[in-house]
């Protein structure tokens, strides 16, 4: 079952023996070093060049700061270069605006470009602008008319939303926008987006601090009954009853380990965990082990781009579309997580390092977190000629972080399964986007509450998978299921096979799911080969869901291209990272996969890159006020000649007294012989796992240069880290 060995740039180089081993480590030591995320002493080090080079001023932001990853190729190779930041900045008393590439080991900034926000975009929006809008409207008479018009005039109840602008309209070109919605918080504790005041948009120049406009387009009531949710008085009954404990415990602790680098290793598997501002999670050189060889699956895999697009096509909203990486940064709004609440078990945690504003070094304790799941049964069988029976335990490992953007809050979850499984499962919550109802039969939007409205919006996501199966030249075929027609070869009709097509060029390769065929896609290394003489291969299982529903002539469409095909396939290029390009915030659009996939370049048998696009079409329901109940969307990644075999047959029968064969059960514990998820009972010998128990493990200065800060054995009443300052609404 060995397969025909991977190229030796990726695992191990072309020399035998104790070499091979050594320059393996050496290399996958410095390719862990290259991608780890931005280490507090660089952060330091790249807004001290920027101030010395007069970049970064007193009036300056910085709306961006991530590692701007070196060549792909050029890291295979074992040649490593000092590491280099992208940093985005704004003065926000001129608007000038500059997008930077700095290398403090070289002390000094490699390209510095102003910017020509006309055509080339805005910086994303940096957190000053939110309490700048409210300041800023509070003070405009056109808008407090439209308030006491309303009955309106306490100006302690108004909060302000400012909102990303979209495409500039008449007027507006090369100007920095937020347009700005109204509700209603009545005290400091009420959930102000069950009282919109809806028909009113004040347009915000957040340079100028100046109001350019205020459109009142319509007077509908002001939704009365509040949502306090989080109010036990509001909700108004007693926690439910019969609600018994359910606890998760390893009483040797976990099966993982996790360096300073955040390279971990877990039953087979190995992947780098990194962080970034505009991403989040970002997973580096993914691979599971065939015979106790590592071979590589994925170089890189993030979410580039997610994308929250609104129905309603009235002169309030129709601009309402928010890029949540690309205009708000998503990293920066992740969530410190709280054991018991968040995260169940036997946790390890990672801090997220981040720059603010200012520059300044901001630690994001717990933003991540990693830990084992039992799920059920791997396998099973009993055989009626043999009289055997065997059954065997799956479990996976989990690698997640919370963000909450404005009202939403989304959870990012990647899987990795015993049996080579990937999955990524995006969990949405917290609260939607609100609106006054217009009335029955409005076709825009739901009712949720007396007069309260909820407008018909998309969650659409865009995954970049950057594939190494078993190498860098790959290819993709697009499988599906096919009746044969009845005739010689099919002669009772009752016939059906499945159709292989090989997707060639880029344009060729702009795909969309058709579940009626289960259409898949098959990422195979042409060039290497399974036990069978077929290439390996990783099958992307798509879930299929409705991509962006707005018109091909609207601005939406020509911003979010990417979100009109469930699969784009390109060519790897180092500076193709985002779908829907560079600079999203009120660019006109066409930038991104469009632009790069004018060329019609080749992807058959080569370093090629996926984006996957999935997600949520909402139509909200009363149930999903005041708080949703989650809601997710994802995809599954599966070896498909991959392995010889099923790999997991080296997993041992389940051990403990939770697992008997039948008739041997004691009487004490009837009814639970081998049910999924009894993972002990009370009273069992070495069961801890309480939370809160040791064990919750970290990795400090995981920098390795003793930076204050910590990643892991978090006490687990560490409260979850309030950024006042982080409240963009609106995903």
């Amino acid at each position: 079952m060995t397969p025909t060995p991977p190229e030796p740039s990726v695992i191990a180089g072309a020399v035998p023996g104790a070499r091979a081993d050594a320059l393996a480590g050496s290399r996958a030591g410095a390719l862990a070093g290259a991608l780890a995320s931005p280490r507090p002493a660089e952060i330091t080090a790249t807004t001290a060049l920027l101030r010395r080079e007069g970049l970064l001023g007193p009036d300056t932001h910085v709306a961006y700061l991530g590692l701007a990853e070196q060549d792909k190729r050029e890291l295979l190779a074992g040649d490593v270069a000092p590491r280099r930041f992208r940093v985005m900045l704004i003065d926000m008393r001129t608007g000038v605006s500059y997008d930077t590439v700095v290398c403090p080991e070289q002390d000094r900034v490699v390209t510095a470009r102003e910017l020509d926000v006309a055509t080339d975009g805005h910086v994303p929006v940096v957190l000053a602008e939110f309490p700048l809008v409210e300041e800023i409207v509070h003070r405009d008479e056109r808008w407090l008319a439209a308030m006491r018009k309303r009955g309106l005039t306490d100006l302690t109840q108004l909060r302000v939303n400012p909102l990303s602008a979209g495409v500039p309209g008449e007027g507006e070109t090369g100007r920095r926008l937020q347009r700005c919605f109204t509700f209603v918080q009545k005290t400091p504790d009420d959930l102000g987006w069950a009282h919109p005041v809806d028909g009113v948009t004040a347009i915000v120049d957040v340079v100028t601090r100046e109001v350019l406009d205020v459109q009142d387009h319509m007077d509908l009531p002001v939704p009365r009954e509040d949502g306090n949710f989080h109010d036990p008085a509001w909700v108004g009954q007693p926690p439910r009853a019969g609600l018994k404990p359910i606890e998760i415990t390893q009483p040797e602790g976990p099966s993982f380990t996790v360096d300073d680098d955040g390279v971990l290793h877990w039953l087979g598997w190995s992947l780098q965990i990194g962080f970034d501002q505009r991403e989040g999670l970002v997973l580096h050189n993914v691979a599971i082990e065939d015979a106790g060889v590592p071979r590589p699956v994925l170089y890189r895999a993030s979410i580039a781009e997610m994308m929250v697009p609104y129905g309603d096509p009235s002169p309030q909203r129709w601009f309402q579309n928010f890029f949540d990486c690309g205009e708000y940064l998503l990293g920066g709004f992740a969530n410190s997580l709280e054991l018991g609440c968040d995260c169940v078990g036997d946790i390890t945690y990672l801090d997220a390092v981040l720059a603010d504003s200012a520059g300044e070094v901001r630690v994001v304790p717990q933003a991540i977190c990693v830990h084992e799941e039992d799920t059920g049964i791997l396998w099973k069988h009993y055989d009626n000629w043999t009289g055997s029976s065997d059954s065997r335990r799956n479990r996976r490992l989990v690698v997640s972080f919370f963000v909450t953007v404005g009202n939403y809050d989304y959870g990012f979850y990647w899987y990795f399964s015993l049996d080579g499984a990937i999955e990524l499962e995006v969990k949405a919550t917290g609260v939607v986007f609100t609106s006054a109802y217009q009335g029955p039969g409005h076709p825009f939007a739901s009712e949720l509450a007396p007069g309260l409205g909820a407008p018909y919006h998309q969650h659409l996501f865009s995954a970049r998978l950057d594939m190494t199966v078993d190498g860098t030249d790959n290819a993709v075929d697009e499988v599906e299921a096919a009746l044969v027609p009845r005739g010689p070869a099919n002669p009772t009709g009752t016939g059906f096979t499945q159709t292989v097509t090989r997707l060639r060029t880029e344009a060729g390769a702009q795909r969309l799911a058709d579940n009626t065929r289960n259409r898949s896609w098959l990422i195979t290394n042409p060039s290497v080969t399974n036990r069978l003489g077929n290439p390996v291969g990783w099958m992307l299982h798509p879930e299929g869901l409705p991509v962006l529903l707005a018109d091909e002539e609207s601005d939406i469409h020509r911003r979010a291209t990417y979100a009109t095909k469930h699969l784009w396939v390109t060519p790897y290029a180092p500076d193709e990272n985002y779908p829907a390009g560079d600079l999203v915030n009120m660019h006109t659009g066409g930038a991104g996969l469009p632009a790069w996939t004018a060329a019609d370049r080749d992807v058959d048998s080569t370093d090629i890159v996926l984006w996957h696009t999935f997600g949520l079409t909402h139509f909200p329901r009363p149930e999903d006020w005041p708080v949703m109940p989650v809601d997710s969307a994802g995809f599954v990644l599966k070896p498909y000649g991959f392995f010889g075999r099923n790999p997991t047959l080296d997993i041992p029968p389940s051990s403990g007294d939770h697992c008997h064969p039948a008739g041997t059960h004691g009487a004490d514990h009837s009814g639970h012989d081998g049910h999924d998820g009894h993972e002990g009972h009370e009273g069992h010998d070495g069961h801890r796992g309480h939370e809160g128990h040791d064990g919750h493990r970290g990795h400090d200065d995981r920098d390795g240069r003793g930076e204050d800060h910590d990643h892991g054995r978090h006490d687990h009443t560490h409260q979850q880290q309030q950024h006042d300052d982080h409240g963009k609404a609106g995903a």
